[in-house]
């Protein structure tokens, strides 16, 4: 039964498709030690993740009272992104029920793609490790577009280099960020539970809010119709 032909179905990453907290915070800590910092706790770390490496380095950095010039940030980001791609998958794995709900959505003919503040090539490259990336019409990261999310333009690019529709498509998200993209692109947007929500996901507006991966697929049939 392919009543979901036509129906691009657009994830973020981080938070949402695969649990990678570990990883970033095994590379934020490493990049702390190394100016002398510790770095927040897991439970408030966590929380940080989702707008890119630079961001959660300089969030760190000022919950430790220090601001970094940009250079610094520039060069500490970069010393992040080769600790964590060292071992990108080394702790992070699928979120319960991913690939039987991606496998269920390919099988009703859904196009699926990614829409993700993570760089490009970490993105590929940490899909690629779990096996996800075959998965996926297109891997979009903060890098491949003039505006990231929660612009428009990222979550647009997201869909067309799958081949989809903007009319028929929805985000699937955990932050601020993907709810934002989806508005400015006038699509509905699913908010999961289980992500790194520093608002709190009930407070984001989302059109739905799963807690489990095996309610996706009659989310968004209803969201967007067979």
């Amino acid at each position: 039964m392919r009543d979901l032909d036509g129906a691009t179905i657009v994830f973020d990453l981080d938070g949402t498709l695969v649990d990678t907290a570990p990883d970033l915070l095994r590379a934020l800590e490493a990049v702390m030690a190394t100016e002398g910092l510790t770095a927040p706790p897991a439970e408030v770390a966590r929380l940080m993740v989702g707008q890119g490496a630079r961001v959660m380095i300089e969030r760190a950095a000022a919950r430790a009272g220090v601001a970094w010039p940009e250079e610094k940030l520039n060069q500490l980001t970069e010393t992040f992104v080769g600790i964590y791609a060292a071992d990108i998958a080394g702790a992070s794995l699928p979120f319960p029920g991913l690939e039987a709900a991606l496998d269920a959505l390919g099988a009703a003919g859904a196009r699926l793609s990614v829409c993700t503040n993570k760089r490009t090539g970490l993105s590929e490259q940490l899909l690629t490790a779990l096996g996800l990336a075959n998965r996926f019409g297109a891997i979009v990261g903060a890098d491949a577009v003039t505006t990231r999310k929660p612009a428009a333009e990222h979550y647009v690019a997201a869909v067309t280099r799958a081949g989809g529709n903007v009319g028929r498509s929805v985000m699937v998200g955990d932050g601020a960020a993907d709810v934002g993209a989806a508005r400015a692109a006038g699509v509905p947007v699913i908010a999961v539970t289980f992500g790194y929500c520093e608002e709190g996901v009930d407070a984001l507006g989302a059109d739905a809010l799963i807690s489990s991966y095996d309610d996706l697929g009659a989310v968004v049939r209803r969201l967007i119709g067979p």
